[in-house]
């Protein structure tokens, strides 16, 4: 079964979930890559990838999805730096700061770098880093600030979080496809044990 999926899934849900199924499924085997989500999209789309996991808003137009999880991308920083008493800011207020990122060409990244130019900036890109983890912790120690999905903050007593008011904070991630009914058998049972795995999430948080 072939799955493209963002940054935030790869490394915030799907190790447990496709754990769990693979688990339960010994003789399938799963193809995994990340992508942006508007490359996602397309690829699932064009029929190249049966199942895409993305952050989009709303039903995607020739798609069927299906809610998976719920998240949000927030500012973490140092306990001592000059916003860590703030509750909340606009991403435009942190573009003159120094960053912690994850490395050039995660899916992340290019939607950071991206969102700075549409803000006319320049990230200021400190060090990049491969896992959440290593940014939380670069970003307790002092290195930057960062921005990162909230489901995956480090338990750092030296680290504050900022909610980011801009309207694509908010990271609720959607399971897609061209088809349900179309789907290989295997790529049905992925599909639906995934979207179960948001089911229970979403009921909890209701």
């Amino acid at each position: 079964v072939t799955v493209f999926a963002n940054t935030n899934a790869i490394n915030c849900f799907l190790p447990e979930d496709l754990g769990d199924f693979l688990r339960e499924h010994p003789r399938i085997r799963v193809s995994l890559e990340e992508h942006p989500s508007p490359a996602i999209i397309q690829s699932v789309a064009s029929g190249q990838v049966e199942i895409g996991v993305v952050a989009a808003e709303g039903k995607l137009s020739g798609l069927e999805t299906q809610a998976y999880r719920r998240d949000r991308l927030v500012v973490i920083v140092p306990a001592e730096h000059p916003l860590a008493d703030r509750k909340a800011l606009d991403f435009s207020e942190v573009l003159d700061q120094p960053f912690v990122c994850l490395h050039a060409g995660s899916a992340i990244h290019t939607f950071m770098m991206n969102t700075a130019a549409q803000l006319g900036g320049n990230l200021d890109v400190r060090i990049q880093v491969r896992s959440f983890n290593a940014v939380c912790r670069m970003v307790a120690a002092g290195v930057g600030i960062g921005m990162v999905p909230n489901s995956s903050i480090v338990a750092v007593d030296s680290l504050k979080t900022l909610k980011i008011n801009d309207p694509w904070a908010p990271r609720d991630l959607q399971l897609c496809v061209r088809s349900r009914a179309a789907l290989s058998s295997a790529a049905v049972a992925l599909f639906d044990h995934l979207a179960a795995k948001g089911d229970k999430q979403i009921t909890a948080d209701a």
